[in-house]
């Protein structure tokens, strides 16, 4: 079939004329006329006209005699998708190469064929952007990895196989950073790479033995030749290698140790954002996964990156710059509203979340838009906004390229070109494209501004902010007398101005800031004057200096991580919240020091003070453990430690702003917990399962295990740092064994595997790493306490509860209940619990036990620092202990005749089932629950204020007095009802 006639007559009539005498060339060069093996589009003549009008490289291509346009045609490779690998697979079917310019002559004619393709089914919108882009990216790693395999085939023969100190051979890892990095290379693009290689060493096995570096730099300048080198074939692709370590003065080619030791050592900003699209092409499996562990810390920093901001901002101002001396206003990428401001945007959230939520660390900017629209950083609108930009901008850049195969990304100044460029975005003229590029740069700057951009901020009500600014700087750096400065702080409501200036003095003159670097100094100076302000202006002036002296650990906790002080700075709000909670709260702003990051929950107060109910915990657990390796238990208890440090800090702001009642604070913080313990025995199951295989079933089912939890989380009444009381409890053969050879590992019996199990458990709530543990917990309620098994046997809990346990472990037993583990197995445990408490008691003997126990508890937990001016709230006589202990007598007293008393373990719906089933007089019940909600309250209270649970004498005296006569009439006589 000929090569039909392009069909100009839907172009412009300005560019019909160049797509007539570019085919007055094709007849001169092809004066029988082009024969091609096979069928064509019926649309083609229409579709040669359009893209031979948009592109002089097309064009030229086309006419080569000797070029690959008609094989093209006639594979039909111009008009479908590659699978993948088919860029590699069809380099190898290239003829034999038999030496260094064999090679350089198949890359480069391989690279005309496979322009030519891609260029084309661009121009023509038969492949879409993303396809385009990871084409190009396709065909460059093709290129990289034939280039380098033939060439260290051909050093290794004469130099030998570069190993490293244990014998293992060694490859060239050719690191791509940039848009081949992301798989988002553009039509005329350069590569940005590094060499790397895993060890230093020798080469072993050639004529002449060399260390590994020198191995590896000759190898790189191969490499190098074979792509950037331009011959009569051309060039494969233009190579740049400023971005290695030490940039151009560094060696070409660096082990990993040395790369890592300079990343921690001499890392810049810059080169984190270019390492966060790293992407090795060439090497091993192994040292692949090796590198980008080595490199991901640099990159993805651990706490909260708000510095990011700042940093992107820095280099946007210095490429502004640049913009503007070139005159490059008009520059797709580099202008304003272009390329890099999106990715800038999509950069700044990738380093600020990207340490503790992989899925940040996709280096593909289409996917990560999706992903900032999901996760709330960007409006979903505006996510997809950018999207539409983003692609339009990219399509524009192509054309721009794709006129002559050059690398630029500014418009053309001539009109025709323009025009031609407009038609290839398909529009009808110049004019209605520009607008339409105007409108997507506009919705990209602007989003760019909002995000990266800081927001001016009055700093004072009323008063000028830069005036405002100015005193409080002043005053943080001494820059006035102290008389001067007590006086400021006074005029604005300051009562303690002298510690107000001396915790001010204190930190400037502390050995932490005079090791800051200058950045850090700077963003130091900036943060100072506005907390000044907020301190004064939004916490209570009274009491400024005690929310100074609670903010200023977490200061210095940041000192060397001066990004959170960005966070700060630049986000009035959360600045604001920070000043509110810790002038409310010492436990909160001692939390905030210890752990940092919890800053970031500051920033969206709708969030911070709307806790999510139990099935939405769950299911954002689960989401952000899907996220770390099943193999990293750091990063797993990293991740459990955050989920729980930053949902209790919403329970604590929550409470101390007064938006959530006692109950529901508790429901909160045990609803946490049991979260917790649900994953904890996931990720410990998985792990016994893996050594040792499942357990074995018993009588044809599986075998079951599940928590207990006794005292506070038993009974729903957790509190702040409320360690957890557990059993553990199987149900399945001791004697049996686990399906080890089946499944992976050593089989082992029963009673092993679980015991194994609940020490794994343990293991993971206990650990203290530097974030601290997960719980302290206690374990010594099991049967036989700390002498017994850690594991009991579900037939083993039931009779120890029938035949051994203590009164004591009854009135335990009333707050327990399972909170994680196999439902069928919760159900028989909650039944021995039902049997247990209901048996029938002698009266007179369970008063005389129940009594007996709490004087001991008196005896040996009562508050020694108790006074005739302050009593202990729970320990002393009319406190929350003794409510307690009538309840739990009331249940094993009376729960076998009132079943009712056996549905909750939480104290107040119990003391409400003793009032409905008339076992106390209503009037009573309502006084225990209105004493026991009154001192728990107070407790809560003076746990968020770092307070012991003494109180004065005179406080809830008459609640105290109540219940201690409650105590009297129950304890004494067996009953409180007339």
């Amino acid at each position: 079939m000929q090569i039909p006639e392009p069909d100009t007559k839907h172009l412009p009539v300005e560019l019909a004329p160049l797509v007539e005498r570019a085919w007055e060339r094709f007849r001169d060069a092809f004066p029988d006329g082009l024969d091609v093996h096979g069928e064509l589009p019926e649309t083609f003549a229409t579709e040669l006209a359009s893209v031979w009008s948009a592109s002089d490289f097309i064009v030229d291509s086309c006419l080569l005699v000797d070029g690959p346009w008609a094989e093209l045609l006639a594979s039909g490779d111009l008009f479908s998708d590659y699978p993948e690998g088919g860029y590699q697979e069809r380099l190898e079917r290239g003829a034999a190469i038999e030496d260094v310019a064999g090679l350089h002559r198949l890359l480069r004619r391989f690279r005309r064929r496979e322009m030519l393709r891609v260029v084309w089914r661009d121009l023509s919108r038969r492949a879409s952007m993303e396809q385009t882009v990871q084409d190009m990216s396709d065909l460059a790693d093709a290129c990289i990895r034939k280039a380098e395999d033939f060439l260290h085939g051909s050093l290794s023969a004469e130099f030998g196989v570069p190993k490293g100190p244990g014998g293992k051979p060694q490859r060239l890892v050719v690191v791509a950073l940039g848009k081949l990095g992301a798989g988002e290379l553009n039509v005329s693009s350069d590569v940005d790479l590094i060499f790397l290689f895993p060890e230093n060493g020798m080469t072993e096995g050639g004529r002449r033995a060399l260390d590994n570096q020198n191995y590896f730099i000759r190898l790189g300048q191969a490499l190098i030749a074979a792509l950037h080198q331009v011959d009569v074939d051309g060039f494969v692709f233009r190579v740049d290698m400023r971005l290695r370590p030490y940039g151009e003065s560094g060696p070409m080619a660096m082990h990993f140790d040395a790369a890592e030791e300079y990343y921690e050592d001499q890392g810049r900003e810059w080169e984190r954002y270019a390492l966060i699209k790293a992407r090795p092409v060439t090497g091993d499996a192994d040292a692949l996964e090796d590198l980008m562990q080595r490199l991901r810390p640099f990159v993805y920093r651990r706490y909260i990156d708000f510095g990011a901001f700042a940093s992107l901002r820095d280099m946007k101002r210095l490429i502004n710059q640049e913009v503007r001396r070139k005159g490059l206003q008009e520059d797709v990428k580099l202008g304003r509203g272009g390329i890099r401001e999106v990715e800038f945007i999509v950069q700044a959230f990738q380093l600020i979340r990207g340490g503790r939520d992989t899925r940040y660390q996709d280096a593909r900017l289409l996917p990560m838009l999706s992903l900032l629209g999901e996760e709330g950083d960007l409006e979903p609108d505006t996510a997809a906004a950018l999207q539409e930009s983003y692609r339009f901008l990219r399509n524009t850049e192509h054309a721009i390229q794709g006129l002559a195969d050059r690398q630029t990304q500014a418009l053309p100044k001539d009109a025709t070109a323009r025009l031609r460029i407009a038609c290839a975005m398909g529009f009808a003229g110049e004019e209605p494209f520009l607008a339409e590029l105007k409108r997507q740069r506009a919705i990209v700057h602007a989003c760019f501004d909002e995000v990266i951009e800081p927001k001016p901020e009055a700093a004072g009500q009323g008063a000028d902010a830069t005036q405002v600014f100015g005193e409080w700087l002043a005053v943080w750096n001494a820059a006035v007398e102290p008389a001067v400065a007590r006086r400021l702080l006074q005029k604005r409501g300051c009562q303690d101005s002298e510690r107000f200036l001396s915790l001010l003095d204190d930190l400037r003159g502390s050995d932490r800031v005079a090791r800051m670097q200058a950045i850090g100094r700077e963003r130091l100076d900036r943060f100072l004057p506005v907390l000044i302000q907020d301190i004064l202006q939004h916490g209570e002036s009274a009491d400024a200096a005690e929310t100074l002296a609670r903010i200023m650990p977490l200061i210095q906790a940041v000192l060397r991580r001066t990004a959170y002080l960005v966070l700060l700075q630049e986000n009035p709000g959360a600045r604001g919240q920070l000043v509110k909670l810790c002038a409310a709260s010492p436990w909160i702003a001692a939390e905030l020091s210890d752990t940092p990051a919890l800053l970031d929950e500051l920033l969206d107060a709708e969030a911070l003070y709307s806790p999510p109910q139990m099935q939405e915990l769950r299911e954002e657990l689960r989401q952000q453990l899907l996220r770390v390796p099943e193999e990293d238990e750091e990063q797993q208890l990293e991740c459990l430690r955050y989920f729980k440090e930053s949902h209790v800090l919403r329970v604590a702001a929550s409470e101390v702003v007064g938006t959530l009642p006692l109950m529901k604070v508790s429901d909160y913080l045990t609803w946490i917990a049991e979260v917790i313990l649900g994953a904890v025995l996931q990720i410990s199951w998985r792990y016994m399962v893996q050594r040792h295989g499942l357990p074995g079933e018993t009588e044809g089912r599986p075998a079951e295990f599940a928590i207990v939890a006794y005292g506070k989380l038993g009974g729903i009444e957790l509190g702040y740092g409320s360690d957890l009381d557990l059993v553990f409890v199987y149900d399945a053969d001791p004697a049996g064994v686990s399906c080890g050879d089946a499944s992976g590992g050593r089989s082992i019996d029963h009673s092993t595997w679980f015991t194994r199990l609940a020490q794994r458990i343990l293991h993971l709530l206990n650990i203290r790493t530097h974030s601290g543990a997960l719980y302290e917990v206690d374990v010594r309620l099991r049967p036989s306490g700390a002498s017994g098994l850690l594991v009991a046997s579900l037939n083993g809990f039931r009779a120890y509860q029938a035949e051994d346990a203590w009164t004591w472990e009854h009135q335990a037993l009333v707050r327990a209940r399972c909170v994680a583990g196999d439902p069928a197995l919760c159900e028989k445990i909650d039944e021995v619990r039902r049997q247990t408490l209901a048996q029938v008691r002698d009266a007179g003997v369970l008063l005389g036990e129940v009594r007996e126990m709490r004087e001991k508890m008196r005896q040996s937990l009562g508050s020694g620092s108790s006074t005739a001016d302050e009593v202990d709230l729970k320990q002393d006589a009319g406190g929350i202990v003794d409510i307690e202990f009538m309840v739990q007598y009331s249940v094993l007293a009376w729960s076998h005749v009132h079943a009712e008393l056996l549905a909750w373990t939480d104290n107040i719906r119990i003391m409400e089932n003793l009032a409905s089933s008339d076992c106390i007089g209503s009037d009573d019940a309502e006084r225990l629950i209105d004493a026991y909600k009154a001192f728990r309250m107070e407790a809560h209270r003076r746990a968020l204020q770092q307070r012991p649970v003494l109180v004065p004498a005179t406080q809830f005296a008459a609640e105290r007095e109540q219940v201690a006569a409650l105590w009297e009439r129950l304890m004494n006589t067996g009953r409180l009802k007339a």
